[in-house]
């Protein structure tokens, strides 16, 4: 396979940032500035140029299934924006459903409350180690390029009779294959936290009614 394509990936990644909460206003915004905000600052991650990154559709459904508080006044404040954000990190590899699961305590303990750690520490603090894990994915990425690039070789009696541009077309197959598969796995491993988050959350609910209802017997 042509090194330019490892290149050109690790070029990419390493153009890529979170958006940092100092870049988000102080002002409470409008729904059209919402989306102008997350459109300006999400750019490089859109896969093209014309995609909306939020539309004022989602934003409406996020509030409706419980993933972000109501705006008041139809203004959104900078927790809104930084729940968002976690939204649309998240929504590429987890349903609304597991989403909702997550950030339902978060936005109950630390959406606009008095307490010491707010909603932006936990942002800042859950992407501050991100120059490593970036050093880490351009290390795995570049791993898993060269193991693809050695793969249907020459001398193999399977492979002998492809043509060049059939070995690179496969080799292009297993690389993608190799980065598909991991993001499977880890995929997996989330759902299955989740899923034991929902557990703990549903049997502390069941605690708690069998509390209340001893209570009101006595």
């Amino acid at each position: 396979m042509n090194k330019d394509i490892l290149n050109d990936l690790i070029t990419y990644l390493e153009s890529l940032h979170h958006i940092k909460a100092d870049d988000i206003p102080d002002l409470d915004l409008y729904m059209d500035q919402v989306t102008g905000f997350m459109d300006d600052h999400l750019a490089k991650v859109k896969r093209h140029p014309e995609d909306k990154a939020l539309t004022k559709t989602m934003i409406n459904n996020y509030a409706k299934n419980r993933l972000l508080p109501a705006p008041v006044k139809k203004r959104y404040s900078r927790e809104h924006i930084l729940i968002l954000l976690f939204i649309y990190y998240y929504k590429g590899v987890l349903n609304l459903t597991d989403i909702q699961t997550i950030l339902e305590p978060i936005n109950q303990k630390y959406f606009s409350n008095d307490k010491d750690l707010s909603l932006e520490d936990i942002y800042e603090t859950v992407f501050s180690l991100e120059d490593k894990r970036m050093s880490h994915l351009i290390d795995d990425v570049t791993d898993k390029f060269e193991t693809a690039s050695l793969m249907f070789p020459e001398d193999n009696d399977t492979s002998e009779s492809l043509s060049p541009e059939d070995r690179d077309e496969l080799r292009m197959f297993a690389f993608l294959g190799e980065l598909g598969f991991d993001v499977y796995l880890k995929r997996q491993l989330m759902e299955r936290i989740i899923d034991q988050i929902r557990a703990s959350q549903k049997d502390k609910e069941m605690k708690e009614s069998v509390q209340k209802r001893a209570v009101k017997k006595k």
